[in-house]
């Protein structure tokens, strides 16, 4: 039995792909968790040309910034291009008791971690409770008659 070709049928497939490539582009997977007393983000970019990562916050806005450039390859017919080209860019809305001034960042095998302490005066800590003195001695009465 002979399979048909519909070029209707390998267009949908083209056009989901190209959706899924920008799709793929817009988007910057994540994975955030606290250890101790910092923070810890990382951030998929693989492919990314590290020196055009840009990570920096404005007032409780961070941002992370980077770009993949496309391949300039001569004479060929690409039979799947997949891999999204462009810039990338997500913005995240961070609480006021980090310390954004001591926000460390390091790129390796595509994956972008930062590492975000927790401010100094947002750290639980331990209140002593003083005393106010001693407590006079409470006696009962031993001389009461029954």
């Amino acid at each position: 039995m002979a399979t048909r070709f519909d070029p209707f049928q390998e267009f949908d497939r083209l056009f989901a792909q190209v959706l899924t490539a920008e799709r793929a582009s817009a988007t910057m997977p994540m994975d955030l968790y606290r250890s101790g007393d910092h923070y810890v983000l990382h951030v998929d970019l693989p492919g990314a040309d590290p020196g055009t990562i840009d990570v920096n916050v404005e007032d409780r806005t961070l941002t992370i910034r980077a770009q993949r450039t496309a391949r300039a390859e001569q004479d060929v017919q690409w039979l799947a291009k997949e891999r999204p080209v462009g810039t990338y860019a997500r913005q995240l809305t961070v609480s006021r008791g980090l310390a954004l001034d001591a926000i460390s960042a390091t790129y390796s095998d595509g994956v972008l971690t930062l590492t975000i302490p927790v401010a100094e005066d947002a750290k639980p800590r331990r209140i002593e409770v003083q005393h106010a003195g001693d407590t006079a001695a409470i006696t009962s009465g031993s001389d009461a008659v029954a």
